[in-house]
């Protein structure tokens, strides 16, 4: 079982919390699509004697603003050299791309789920984040959606915007229960340094909200989300049971994936690699018909605390036995006592065999996985 995530570095502009890799000039995208499907061909062996692949995602910056053809291009790509029981077929996509016909051709390539990056309902909160698209057009964009065929839903909600009081995200969580999507990803707005957000704070021209502000939105969520019956597989990830994401629960379970395009990632069951973000190194690189990519070797003890990482963030949790059969180490035996304490602080569960995070411990998930780490 193996995945292909295809990274398309290219936006119409630049959202102000976002450091992701992209480029809004996008004169290169015809280029860039050759040489993501050049370097398909180069990696066809990197996932060793996987030839089956289950799930495919198209994820960036926005693969959206791909032209049809390009798309097909690249997934053309894809079957020549693995044969596709695909389970899932995603694009992310922004409202205002989701045009009638756009839905049709990606539903007619195959493509079974859409996620779709909403961040809020509310257009002044869209401007400030400099999203290209409007609260109406949200709305329109999953009823578009729908009415296509697509019965696989994602939205994309932030949360943490600083205001006085949480009237924004009862509101935005009341519009996304009432559209029921299915499925719903939610982060916190978090400052990264190299932002114009991140610029704004060092200027002092943007206050953050606190941490108890957004721990109180995300315990709300948790509630709003628990009771219109989502559940919370993942720390930002909400489904109904029967649609949660399967190319990324796949990540956090270590299952092999080959990432394409600039800063895209990989990982084939022993060790990762990954592109540097830069799309004229890619392409120089690739013109040349060599890979830019840089490896990194992982010891055992390194994949098993990202394992402990990976899967606590997860509803089932780290699986003690299959530690023990993978990597020879009892965690019960080694950290005796820092889990002991965690359970009696009630940030962990013990529940067959499984350390599994509480309500309460999702809210710390990576500082408690730290604590386990061997």
């Amino acid at each position: 079982m193996a995945g292909i995530y295809i990274h398309i570095p290219f936006c119409k502009q630049a959202c102000h919390y976002c450091d992701f890799h992209f480029s809004t000039d996008t004169g290169l995208k015809s280029q860039m699509v050759e040489m993501i499907c050049k370097e398909l061909d180069l990696q066809k062996d990197y996932l060793g004697g996987e030839s089956i692949i289950h799930t495919v995602y198209f994820g960036g910056g926005t693969p959206s603003l791909l032209e049809e053809a390009e798309i097909e291009q690249i997934l053309n790509m894809v079957r020549k050299h693995y044969r596709l029981e695909l389970e899932e077929l995603t694009i992310e996509a922004n409202p205002d791309d989701l045009h009638p016909h756009k839905l049709r051709e990606l539903k007619k390539m195959g493509f079974d789920r859409l996620s779709i990056g909403i961040q809020s309902f509310d257009d002044r909160v869209l401007r400030f984040y400099n999203r290209a698209h409007s609260a109406q057009e949200s709305l329109t964009a999953i009823d578009k959606a729908q009415q296509a065929g697509f019965r696989k839903l994602s939205i994309d909600l932030m949360y943490g915007f600083p205001q006085e009081d949480h009237a924004l995200w009862i509101s935005d969580l009341a519009t996304a229960i009432r559209l029921d999507p299915g499925h719903i990803s939610s982060y916190a707005l978090t400052i990264e340094p190299d932002t114009a957000l991140g610029r704004w704070v060092t200027k002092g021209k943007f206050v953050p909200a606190s941490e108890d502000f957004i721990a109180e939105q995300f315990e709300m969520m948790q509630a709003e989300l628990g009771q219109a019956g989502y559940v919370q597989y993942e720390i930002s990830n909400f489904g109904r049971p029967g649609a949660f994401a399967i190319h990324n629960t796949n990540y956090w379970m270590g299952i092999p994936y080959l990432g394409i395009g600039p800063s895209a990632h990989s990982f084939d069951g022993k060790n990762r690699q990954h592109n540097p973000p830069n799309n004229i190194k890619y392409i120089k690189a690739l013109e040349k018909g060599q890979l830019h990519v840089e490896v990194e070797e992982l010891e055992p003890v390194d994949a098993l605390n990202e394992y402990l990482l990976t899967s606590l963030r997860t509803m089932w949790g780290a699986d003690l036995d299959f530690i023990k059969g993978k990597y020879e180490v009892d965690v019960m035996k080694e950290k005796a006592e820092v889990i002991h304490r965690l359970v009696t602080q009630g940030w962990l569960d013990l529940k067959q065999g499984r350390l599994i995070l509480t309500d309460k411990g999702k809210l710390l998930a990576d500082a408690l996985a730290l604590q386990l780490f061997l």
